[in-house]
């Protein structure tokens, strides 16, 4: 199956007819924050698959369409933040989960955390995966975030500053993919791959498509 994964950029030909005709072949969308609420639902409508998103810093608790209907989410699309989610309910559905937000480096009460609070929202996911390991063998395939993990495609400034809560994250519920944004990418010699253990640490600037396979 491949994977449409988008973050932090709107990009001109996605927003466009050509995203039928390039990614027609798209099962599953992971959007990883900071995009507004009208791509994502222009891409979820144009390819008509799930699409589950958390939210960046950057991101609006409120939004306006053209006509001036306030929105607080995407229509069509599904927040996973502190979730667990099953792409579809064949025994061996993708299992993705999210995290929402940024290091906390200003005053704004949304989508900023520190990596205490972000190690909470992890224990609140918890009871969530040890069901999973349970009843499906494994904790959770792909967990999607804004923010990267400490040391892994970060910044040395507070704001882009990755947490230390998705190491540990990592360590114990061994995903897969670990897909983020909020670090752009300005040119072609910067690592967007990192392996991590037992997972693949992804950083998307953009757009990226993952294809994946069962193991």
């Amino acid at each position: 199956m491949k994977i449409l994964t988008v973050s932090d950029k709107v990009v001109d030909w996605i927003y466009s007819p050509r995203l039928k005709e390039k990614f027609g072949d798209i099962g599953l969308v992971l959007s990883c924050g900071d995009l507004p609420f009208y791509y994502l639902e222009y891409i979820v409508s144009i390819l008509n698959v799930p699409l589950f998103y958390v939210m960046g810093n950057h991101d609006k608790e409120v939004e306006y369409s053209a006509n001036g209907q306030a929105k607080t989410a995407p229509g069509g699309c599904v927040n996973i933040d502190t979730r667990v989610v099953q792409h579809n309910n064949e025994p061996g559905g993708l299992l993705i989960g999210g995290l929402e937000g940024s290091m906390r480096y200003n005053r704004n009460p949304r989508f900023q955390y520190t990596d205490s609070e972000m190690h909470f929202k992890v224990l609140q996911m918890a009871p969530q995966l040890l069901l999973n390991r349970i009843f499906r063998g494994r904790y959770l395939d792909i967990l999607i975030t804004h923010a990267p993990p400490y040391h892994i495609h970060d910044g040395q400034d507070l704001c882009h500053r990755g947490f230390r809560a998705f190491l540990r994250f990592m360590d114990l519920f061994k995903p897969r993919y670990l897909i983020h944004g909020h670090r752009h990418l300005y040119g072609y010699d910067q690592t967007v791959v990192t392996p991590y253990k037992e997972t693949q640490v992804v950083n998307i600037f953009g757009y990226r498509v993952l294809e994946w396979t069962e193991s």
